[in-house]
């Protein structure tokens, strides 16, 4: 049995295996799964630009259709984010939730038609030219990925003007969600991109601002990629650090995807609420598509094990064996507690695919279906106690996971 050892010599990891493996394995399955979302990314693109080209009920299925395709690889990369400054510092620019949409296009009344925290609320960039944050004039007559990505995304420092990624695309889309807990996602009509026949206004600026969002998905995704290969920075961060704190890194990352965000911020704080608008995907009903990724992830991350698009799988040394090789019961109880959460998203999934979107299940009144969205969240919570278990047997000392008031003072969310 080998034993890596911590600066200063004192054991930190025990493993039958390697660490610098368990690395590899770890910034391999990286590459590949940033790789699986970037090829899924160019597929949205095109299907968005047939939808531009040639607006119809089919283009506009399509290019939905490639969305939440895209949105399955993505979502497993996101164990990758916490204990990653790389990856985290770059997240934002692709799956910042959730978004203010009056900033992007145009909203119905219910809306609302300003905010005290954000002067860009209803700034309706597809519908002006002109806005001005924080006083100073912005030209917006030209939408472009450079504009977007440079002047829009975030404007003001505000979190909610997200004018980039994934859901600011899910907007384009599907539009506002206006049936709140009852059945229905967004619905905009692909006469909003027709400019013969147009819907809303300004279809073609908003064909301009959803190809200039696909191209710019597409570019950032492309800069993951470079990071995980061979020479890339994020992977140099991990292979060439400490071993202990490369296994730290991992465990940080499943953690805090497991207990703050997964389980509190996205899941226990619209269920506390029962507000659709804290769904992750609310214009398009697909929440239960993230959440059941997100999992899966993390399950991809502990085993060293990810199947790819094409089925090919990427496998080697995991931090499970290195569990395993410390503590087999501790291993034996992660790997059921994470197949237990992963059950409990399957059958949050399957109840949406059989017409109860994730939003009616968190519904007020609805006790089904907040059962079941309840089972999940304490199974993630039960598996974050197994990972704190797992870095107990590598004696990896105490990490800080990601918190939230939901799970940690749930009347602070009422306040």
């Amino acid at each position: 049995m080998a034993v890596i050892l911590a600066a200063g010599g004192a054991p930190a990891v025990h493993a039958e295996v390697d660490g610098k493996a368990v690395l590899e394995t770890y910034a391999n399955i990286a590459q590949a799964n940033y790789s699986d979302a970037l090829t899924t990314a160019k597929t949205l693109e095109v299907a968005i630009g047939a939808l531009v080209a040639d607006p119809s009920e089919e283009t506009l299925k399509a290019a939905r259709t490639a969305w939440k395709a895209a949105r399955i690889p993505y979502q497993q990369t996101e164990a990758f984010r916490f204990g990653n400054p790389i990856v985290d510092d770059w997240e934002g620019r692709v799956n910042a939730w959730p978004l203010d949409e009056g900033l992007i296009d145009y909203v119905d009344s219910s809306y609302g038609s300003d905010s005290d925290l954000n002067e860009l609320y209803t700034a309706n960039i597809i519908g002006n030219g002109k806005v001005k944050v924080n006083g100073k004039a912005i030209d917006a007559s030209v939408i472009t990925p450079k504009f977007l990505s440079g002047e829009l995304h975030e404007a003001g420092d505000v979190e909610a003007n997200v004018a980039t990624g994934y859901h600011a695309i899910e907007f384009l889309l599907w539009g506002q969600d206006l049936n709140g807990t009852g059945p229905g996602a967004g619905n905009r009509p692909y006469t909003d991109y027709d400019p013969n026949n147009c819907t809303g206004g300004n279809c073609q600026r908003r064909a301009e601002y959803l190809a200039a969002a696909a191209n710019l998905l597409v570019d950032d995704l492309e800069e993951m990629v470079a990071n995980w290969e061979t020479g890339g920075e994020a992977r140099k961060a991990v292979m060439e650090g400490d071993v202990r704190q490369g296994i730290v890194t991992i465990l940080t990352g499943m953690g805090s995807l497991s207990y703050g965000e997964l389980a509190g911020e996205r899941m226990k704080l619209g269920l506390l609420l029962h507000d659709p608008e804290e769904e992750h995907d609310c214009f398009s009903d697909l929440t239960h598509v993230s959440h059941l990724y997100d999992s899966i992830g993390i399950r991809n991350v502990y085993e060293g094990s990810y199947t790819r698009t094409d089925g090919s799988v990427v496998k080697g040394p995991s931090v499970s064996d290195m569990v395993q090789a410390a503590k087999p019961e501790v291993d034996k109880e992660l790997r059921a507690k994470i197949g237990a959460t992963v059950a409990a998203m399957t059958a949050i999934a399957d109840a949406a695919e059989k017409g109860e979107a994730y939003d009616q299940q968190i519904a007020e009144g609805n006790g089904t279906g907040n059962a079941r969205v309840q089972e999940a969240i304490d199974a993630l919570v039960a598996q974050t106690k197994s990972i704190e278990r797992a870095v107990a047997a590598l004696n990896l000392g105490k990490l800080e996971f990601e918190g939230s008031d939901s799970l940690d003072n749930p009347a602070a969310v009422f306040e």
